[in-house]
């Protein structure tokens, strides 16, 4: 079971709200442990006060070092009082606020709102507000702007619940119901299961790391070795405290909700995977190019094309020739990727494709006709496979073909019998990115391979990946999730 615990400086702090059983004074929380080893514990600190070494203070640090889950946590108590974290580049925040704001209209140059559990008053503010709780989770903020010739946000800053007055009570009221209700809406039967393991699932995904089979046996699996895997969405963002681990099977990407899930999980010294670092340079294909060079290691020749660059991008195709291949540095599953087999071709891609981003890659056609992917968990190879292209195309996937994307067969095969320096420069392509869960894209023309891309956060999809493995594929990952909480628990500092 879950305990929740809502701490509040004075006993007068709560006599706007109903009694609760839930509700105890700082000073009792302080001085008598509550929760037993067997009872999760989550604590709402609602103290006045979150200052250095103030009782606010001590709730939250007493609080986790007694393996309680406290909002907020000692390090977003720090980072609030460090003002470069939230030095905010809010993009139209003037068009937004005029509407909104107080007597004074276009002359006035301060601003405030306030944010309860990342909600806020104000609807067009709605996003920033989110934002902000995400980056610094905290029960009650105030978040300051000023304006010189653009609205920036000067300041963000704890509120004591004895400030508010009554419409305020009102709707932090409301949201404390709803977000206590949302967090710990499942209690969890802690007898059978060792540890909480949360997987970050998008059922609507057209085309997700794991099929929903697959998804499956990684709950069996999981549950096998006394681990509870719960699927989550996007939208459980504050639940990540419930758990011990976050694995991550949506496409990631730096800019979305999946690289704020591992970055929130990691900051809550969660085992994570994909850890936001194996994101960051993972899903950059431009960065990946640089990483492997730089170790010296094989790939197809490339050339990066800058935008308004006319001149450069005839010196590259003097370098690479034709056909080449254009990509964009963040795209997945084939997309973004295009073949050209002449000048006036390049062009026009490289036209569509700069509306994207600033940088190209441009990279030699390497024909082959399958590309190996070699699983390599925490520096160990788990399985190899091949993909051949899709029919009559030449990529494995298959974009332009009707209704959804179309692939080529594939193959999974025996590590053992997978080319000795494919599955070896596959593991020196991941040494220098972590010991996370990645796929090793490679081609190999005669003996020689050269690596493609490293994919954080690969397919494992049921039918394909597990097709030699089975089962036993999905309780090797697992294990290595129960291996890291473990060491995790104990106190070994492991990731």
């Amino acid at each position: 079971m879950t305990r929740l615990v809502i701490v509040v400086e004075k006993a007068s702090d709560w006599s706007s709200y109903y009694p609760s059983v839930d509700v105890m004074s700082a000073m009792d929380y302080l001085r008598k442990p509550v929760g037993g080893d067997d009872e999760r514990t989550h604590v709402i600190n609602l103290c006045r006060s979150y200052k250095y070494l103030g009782t606010g203070y001590y709730v939250s640090l007493l609080a986790e070092a007694r393996g309680h889950k406290v909002m907020p946590s000692v390090r977003t108590v720090n980072d609030l009082r460090r003002r470069s974290l939230y030095g905010l580049d809010i993009d139209d925040l003037n068009q937004k606020l005029t509407h909104f704001l107080p007597a004074g209209g276009r002359d006035t140059t301060d601003f405030g709102t306030l944010v309860y559990f990342g909600e806020t008053a104000y609807p067009a503010l709605q996003d920033l507000a989110r934002q902000v709780f995400e980056m610094f989770p905290c029960p009650l903020l105030r978040i300051e702007f000023e304006r010189d010739r653009v609205w920036q946000v000067s300041s963000i800053k704890p509120v004591g619940l004895h400030t508010l007055v009554d419409t305020q009570e009102d709707a932090f009221a409301e949201e404390l119901d709803r977000f206590s209700r949302k967090l710990w809406r499942k209690p969890r039967a802690r007898r059978q299961f060792r540890y909480d393991l949360a997987m970050l699932v998008d059922p609507k995904e057209q085309m997700p790391p794991s099929n929903k089979k697959a998804l499956k046996s990684f709950v069996a699996a999981g549950r096998e070795l006394g681990i509870e895997v719960d699927p989550i969405g996007k939208n459980d963002y504050q639940r990540l405290a419930e758990y011990d681990g976050l694995f991550i099977r949506e496409t990631t990407a730096s800019d979305n909700h999946t690289y704020r899930f591992a970055h929130r999980a990691e900051k809550e010294g969660m085992v994570v995977i994909d850890d936001p670092s194996s994101i960051l340079r993972c899903t950059n294909k431009i960065y990946l190019n640089d990483l492997m060079v730089s170790r010296k290691l094989a790939v197809p020749r490339t050339e990066i094309l800058y935008r308004d660059d006319s001149k450069g991008m005839k010196e590259v195709v003097a370098r690479l020739g034709f056909p080449l291949v254009l990509k964009i540095p963040d795209g997945s599953f084939s997309r973004g990727v295009v073949k050209v087999e002449d000048e006036d071709a390049l062009a026009h891609a490289a036209s569509g494709l700069f509306q994207h981003s600033a940088l190209l890659l441009a990279q030699e056609y390497v024909y082959t006709e399958f590309d190996w992917r070699i699983g390599v968990l925490n520096r160990e190879p788990i399985y190899a496979c091949k993909y051949y292209m899709s029919r009559g195309h030449w990529q494995i996937y298959n974009h332009g073909a009707k209704g959804t994307a179309k692939s080529g067969g594939f193959e999974t095969i025996a590590l053992k019998e997978a080319p000795a320096a494919v599955v070896k420069l596959a593991l020196k392509a991941t040494q220098p990115i972590g010991d996370g869960l990645y796929g090793v894209d490679l081609k190999q023309v005669g003996s020689k391979p050269v690596v493609i891309e490293v994919n954080d956060n690969p397919s494992i999809d049921a039918g394909v990946e597990d097709a030699y493995l089975g089962e036993e594929l999905y309780l090797r990952v697992m294990r290595e999730f129960l291996r890291r909480m473990e060491r995790k628990r104990q106190g070994d500092g492991v990731r």
